[in-house]
Protein backbone atom coordinates (compact mmCIF):
# COMPACT_ATOMS: atom_id res chain seq x y z
CA UNK A 1 0.00 0.00 0.00
CA UNK A 2 1.43 3.37 -1.00
CA UNK A 3 -0.37 5.57 1.52
CA UNK A 4 -1.86 5.08 4.95
CA UNK A 5 -5.67 5.21 4.93
CA UNK A 6 -7.45 7.63 7.28
CA UNK A 7 -8.68 6.36 10.67
CA UNK A 8 -11.94 4.41 10.64
CA UNK A 9 -14.19 5.03 13.64
CA UNK A 10 -16.46 2.43 15.17
CA UNK A 11 -19.48 4.52 14.07
CA UNK A 12 -18.24 4.59 10.46
CA UNK A 13 -17.57 0.83 10.51
CA UNK A 14 -21.08 0.17 11.85
CA UNK A 15 -22.53 2.25 8.99
CA UNK A 16 -20.72 0.27 6.27
CA UNK A 17 -23.04 -1.93 4.20
CA UNK A 18 -22.55 -5.68 4.29
CA UNK A 19 -21.73 -7.23 0.92
CA UNK A 20 -24.30 -9.72 -0.39
CA UNK A 21 -23.96 -13.05 1.41
CA UNK A 22 -21.23 -11.84 3.82
CA UNK A 23 -21.26 -11.44 7.60
CA UNK A 24 -18.46 -8.87 7.64
CA UNK A 25 -17.29 -5.81 5.73
CA UNK A 26 -13.83 -5.44 4.20
CA UNK A 27 -11.93 -2.53 5.74
CA UNK A 28 -8.38 -2.95 4.47
CA UNK A 29 -6.36 -5.41 2.37
CA UNK A 30 -2.62 -5.27 1.74
CA UNK A 31 -0.52 -8.28 0.80
CA UNK A 32 -1.40 -11.15 3.11
CA UNK A 33 -3.24 -8.97 5.65
CA UNK A 34 -7.01 -8.50 5.48
CA UNK A 35 -8.96 -6.49 8.07
CA UNK A 36 -12.72 -6.87 8.30
CA UNK A 37 -15.44 -5.54 10.61
CA UNK A 38 -18.14 -7.83 11.94
CA UNK A 39 -21.23 -7.06 14.06
CA UNK A 40 -23.17 -10.35 14.23
CA UNK A 41 -26.86 -10.31 15.13
CA UNK A 42 -28.44 -13.03 17.25
CA UNK A 43 -26.24 -15.99 16.28
CA UNK A 44 -22.68 -16.36 14.97
CA UNK A 45 -22.68 -19.29 12.48
CA UNK A 46 -19.11 -18.90 11.25
CA UNK A 47 -17.15 -21.90 10.01
CA UNK A 48 -13.42 -22.40 10.68
CA UNK A 49 -11.22 -20.30 8.39
CA UNK A 50 -8.20 -21.28 6.29
CA UNK A 51 -5.98 -18.49 7.66
CA UNK A 52 -4.88 -17.50 11.16
CA UNK A 53 -6.91 -14.64 12.57
CA UNK A 54 -7.00 -12.11 15.36
CA UNK A 55 -10.17 -10.52 16.73
CA UNK A 56 -10.30 -7.28 18.69
CA UNK A 57 -13.58 -6.66 20.49
CA UNK A 58 -14.73 -3.15 19.53
CA UNK A 59 -18.06 -2.98 21.39
CA UNK A 60 -20.38 -5.05 23.52
CA UNK A 61 -19.70 -8.19 25.47
CA UNK A 62 -20.32 -11.92 25.24
CA UNK A 63 -18.49 -15.22 25.23
CA UNK A 64 -15.93 -16.62 22.82
CA UNK A 65 -15.81 -20.35 22.14
CA UNK A 66 -12.63 -21.73 20.63
CA UNK A 67 -12.15 -25.48 20.60
CA UNK A 68 -13.59 -26.70 23.92
CA UNK A 69 -12.89 -23.46 25.81
CA UNK A 70 -15.38 -20.64 26.47
CA UNK A 71 -14.19 -17.27 27.78
CA UNK A 72 -16.04 -14.03 28.63
CA UNK A 73 -15.08 -11.11 26.38
CA UNK A 74 -15.59 -7.35 26.43
CA UNK A 75 -14.25 -4.27 24.58
CA UNK A 76 -10.50 -4.30 24.09
CA UNK A 77 -10.16 -8.09 24.32
CA UNK A 78 -7.63 -9.57 21.88
CA UNK A 79 -8.45 -13.06 20.59
CA UNK A 80 -6.29 -15.38 18.47
CA UNK A 81 -7.61 -18.29 16.40
CA UNK A 82 -5.39 -20.69 14.47
CA UNK A 83 -6.42 -21.63 10.94
CA UNK A 84 -9.05 -24.42 10.82
CA UNK A 85 -9.89 -24.13 14.54
CA UNK A 86 -13.62 -24.26 15.38
CA UNK A 87 -14.71 -20.98 17.01
CA UNK A 88 -17.66 -18.62 17.42
CA UNK A 89 -19.15 -15.86 19.53
CA UNK A 90 -21.97 -16.77 21.92
CA UNK A 91 -24.40 -14.98 24.23
CA UNK A 92 -23.29 -11.60 22.89
CA UNK A 93 -24.99 -8.25 23.43
CA UNK A 94 -26.98 -6.46 20.72
CA UNK A 95 -24.17 -3.92 20.27
CA UNK A 96 -21.43 -6.56 19.92
CA UNK A 97 -18.82 -5.85 17.21
CA UNK A 98 -15.28 -7.01 16.41
CA UNK A 99 -12.39 -6.08 14.16
CA UNK A 100 -11.10 -9.20 12.38
CA UNK A 101 -7.53 -9.50 11.10
CA UNK A 102 -6.77 -12.39 8.73
CA UNK A 103 -3.07 -12.81 8.01
CA UNK A 104 -0.49 -15.14 6.60
CA UNK A 105 -0.84 -17.75 3.90
CA UNK A 106 -3.85 -19.96 3.31
CA UNK A 107 -3.39 -23.23 5.21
Amino acid sequence: MDKSPPPLSLAAALAMPLPEGRRSSEVFVDGDVEIRFCAPKGYDPQPPHNRDEIYIVAAGHGKFRVGGRVDPISPGALLYVAAHEVHRFEDFSDDFAVWVVFYGPMK
